[in-house]
């Protein structure tokens, strides 16, 4: 795996080192629509899986050339001031974000959701982004991503957090990315047609860094790199209904802890820019410092009217553990089918979902269940509805 992790590195460093650097725009597309999701465990008890939050873009705020987007959580907001063309073919946003349990810390350890040594981060940050377009006049864009800035947080113990347990120190971190990026997923529960290919590099600083945990069993490391690459297809045949996904994301670290490592587990796909989901898992139930992931699933119709669908999916992941984190087995498979059922006037989907998981480890063995539930509400398509029945 260490072999994995140099190539990746070297990748990223020769991509980010060449002249045709870029970045994605700022979102040019109305959009509101409000996400909720749900995963629950059927084997043993891990940590709660659940968002729900009102994703709203607006390309022309205040004027035709600023933009703004928020993602709003009943406890967090995101939000982003997007300005475009403000150096040539670039825009620049400043990225706002903050709340409380945004970044609460979940141990769990081959199975075993440890909530003696699990607390709660609240806190918040900001960021300066800048999205610059490589080929303009083409089809599929080619965009650069650069982004950075500082945050802070705050930890609490919860109801459970063993009384010996010491938390690690509140403090400010902050970070810097950078990415490339062709094509793009929109932020949509199940696009229909999408692509992305894409590789990224960040680096991550914290000021807190320091022992914590029982006796100062644990470190907070004061940097850490990641690197990754990310490729994914989304394809459907609107006369037949059918649709097929695949996605393949391969990711790598130096120096990762416990907040830094590559987390997966739990079939969420809106919890994460890069959701890295195993059916049947806990959510962020694997702690990995290195990782290949595989995800793919295929849609058939069950109605005239393709209203009612059945989506098959399976996701495996070869893992390279964060130390302290070891299971017997490097792979990691779930698989699951889902139903789905869309409004006649394609306003709002509903989702329920079954996960198998072949190597979650519970009670010393192996397999694990899990059901979820998927709701989507787009209130821009209503509105678009409305406009042509009038």
């Amino acid at each position: 795996m260490l072999t994995m992790r140099r190539a990746l590195l070297l990748i990223v460093s020769f991509v980010l080192g060449g002249d045709s650097i870029a970045l994605a725009q700022v979102d040019p597309y109305p959009r509101s629509l409000l996400q909720l999701g749900y995963d629950q465990s059927l084997s043993g008890q891990g940590p709660r899986a659940l968002y729900s939050y009102y994703y709203y873009n607006n390309p022309e705020f205040l004027r035709t050339n600023v933009a703004l987007r928020l993602a709003v959580a009943p406890v967090y907001l995101y939000g982003e001031l997007g300005f475009r063309q403000v150096l040539p073919r670039t825009d620049v946003g400043i990225g706002l974000s903050g709340g409380a349990f945004g970044e609460n810390y979940y141990e769990i350890n081959q199975g075993h959701y440890v909530k003696g040594q699990s607390f709660n981060g609240s806190g918040g940050g900001t960021s300066l982004n800048l999205y610059h377009l490589v080929n303009p006049g083409q089809r599929i864009p080619l965009n650069v991503i650069v982004q950075g800035g500082p945050n802070y947080t705050a930890y609490s113990t919860t109801r459970n957090t063993d009384d010996r347990f010491q938390l690690p120190d509140s403090g400010a971190s902050t970070f810097a990315r950078a990415g490339l990026r062709l094509a793009g997923m929109e932020p949509m529960l199940y696009n229909d047609l999408a692509m992305e290919v894409s590789i990224w590099y960040e680096r991550q600083w914290r000021f807190n860094n320091g022992t914590y945990g029982f006796v100062g069993d644990r470190q907070v490391q004061p940097m850490t790199d990641l690197y990754w690459l990310y490729a994914g297809l989304s394809y459907a045949w609107t006369n037949t209904g059918n649709q097929f996904t695949f996605a393949l994301t391969a990711g790598g670290s130096d120096d990762a802890d416990r907040f830094s490592a590559y987390r997966l587990g739990g079939v969420l796909p809106l919890a994460a820019e890069f959701p890295l989901t195993l059916p049947g898992y806990y959510y962020q139930e694997i702690s990995a410092r290195g990782f290949v992931h595989l995800s793919a699933s295929y849609v058939a119709p069950l109605s005239a009217d393709h209203r009612w669908q059945l989506r098959l999916g399976a996701a495996s992941a070869y893992v390279d553990y964060l130390p302290g984190f070891e299971q017997p087995n490097h792979w990691n498979t779930g698989v699951g089918p889902s139903l789905s059922f869309t409004s006649r006037s394609e306003v709002w989907r509903v989702i329920l979902r079954y996960g198998y998981g072949f190597n979650a480890r519970r009670d010393n063995h192996e397999g694990a269940s899990s059901i979820g539930l998927l709701y989507q509400y787009n209130f821009e398509r209503r509105k678009v509805r409305r406009a042509a029945a009038q």
